[in-house]
């Protein structure tokens, strides 16, 4: 399965969103899909006809506002793993020239779901959003072919809690 940067950026819009009450702004995107495909800033920078300087500037506002939200320090260097871990996600590695998928998506987590994050923020919107990719997940899944007895195994979900989403829609 592929992830494309779209849904990346809803899952960390939704979580920044959840917790600061604030949505991403186009830079601010594009400094994460940038940085998701190894660009620099002047790269990146080029790309939205601003200087390196401004760029390099609100990207490091952007760390830190991540760093608040997942309450972990984030930087250029560690922002794939940062969103592996907070979105249970497994992204593969992003240099994939211009294209807008971001890379595979590896749902079969080696990390157990049973235990809490003790990194994670505790909020109810953080949660929330959390449950909402979830849910996300899927039902994307679903349209892939995937039982619920599989979605829930690649998940580490439990079956019930799988089934429960169809009640939820």
């Amino acid at each position: 399965m592929l992830m494309d940067i779209h849904e990346v950026l809803q899952f960390v819009d939704k979580v920044v969103y959840a917790k600061t009450g604030k949505r991403l702004n186009d830079l601010q995107r594009g400094i994460i899909e940038g940085t998701l495909k190894q660009q620099k800033y002047s790269e990146i920078a080029d790309t939205y006809r601003l200087t390196q300087g401004h760029v390099k500037d609100v990207g490091y506002e952007l760390l830190q506002m991540l760093s608040d939200t997942f309450d972990e320090p984030v930087d250029k260097g560690n922002l794939k793993s940062v969103l592996d871990r907070q979105g249970n996600l497994n992204i593969s590695d992003c240099t994939i020239g211009n294209s807008n998928i971001i890379g595979y998506i590896n749902v079969c987590s080696d990390r157990p779901t049973a235990s809490p994050d003790e990194n994670q923020p505790k909020t109810p919107d953080f949660q929330q959003a959390k449950d909402e990719a979830k849910i996300e997940k899927i039902s994307k899944l679903r349209q892939f072919g995937l039982i619920d007895e599989q979605i829930a195994e690649f998940l580490g979900l439990t079956l019930e809690e799988v089934q429960q989403v169809d009640k939820a829609l």
